[in-house]
């Protein structure tokens, strides 16, 4: 890889020439390189299921990018050289993690959860020490803008509760918490 800086000739120039070299522009720079060739393997599981990821995360940023709200907010996230859609296609690709589920005074849940970008929303729910659902709701963001916070009515001894988090692109990440 070459980078081109004051040449006429190449200033204009996109594409590939014959079947040995590209020309392309990248963060304003012109860039040669060699042409890439086909592989001749066979493609094994795992990357064939990241093309599918790939290929879902790239039609979600088209999709999404057509809302000029989420375009911007996108875009704010970009830094050099990236646009709207590579931070789209980055937050579909990438899933929600929850760090920390805590009881804080008497029936106050406490999620701790990360993305580098936005969360869509927080589910709880809280069951028994059957297995049987007794109360759920969404969690509301904390001040501190790190934590979501959820009041429940009542937290039974030896139930557990289960956290769903959710970011824009519809990626959910699960985690629970046994009570004692």
């Amino acid at each position: 890889m070459a980078l081109v800086k004051g040449n006429m000739l190449l200033q204009f120039v996109r594409g590939t020439i014959g079947k040995q070299f590209t020309i392309y522009e990248r963060n304003e720079q012109v860039i040669i390189a060699a042409k890439r060739r086909p592989s001749n393997k066979k493609p094994t599981q795992k990357q064939l299921d990241v093309r599918w990821k790939m290929k879902v995360a790239s039609a979600y940023a088209v999709a999404i990018l057509e809302d000029p709200e989420i375009r911007a907010y996108y875009q704010s996230k970009a830094g050099p050289g990236q646009n709207a859609y590579n931070m789209a296609v980055k937050d579909a690709f990438h899933s929600p993690e929850i760090q920390n589920i805590q009881i804080v005074e008497a029936d106050t849940v406490v999620v701790t959860a990360k993305n580098e970008f936005r969360l869509a929303e927080v589910k709880v729910q809280v069951l028994d020490a059957a297995g049987k659902v007794m109360e759920h709701g969404k969690a509301v963001p904390a001040r501190n803008g790190v934590d979501w916070v959820y009041q429940a009515a009542n937290l039974p001894k030896k139930g557990k509760i289960k956290v769903f988090v959710e970011d824009l692109p519809g990626n959910v990440c699960e985690k629970q918490l046994l009570l004692e």
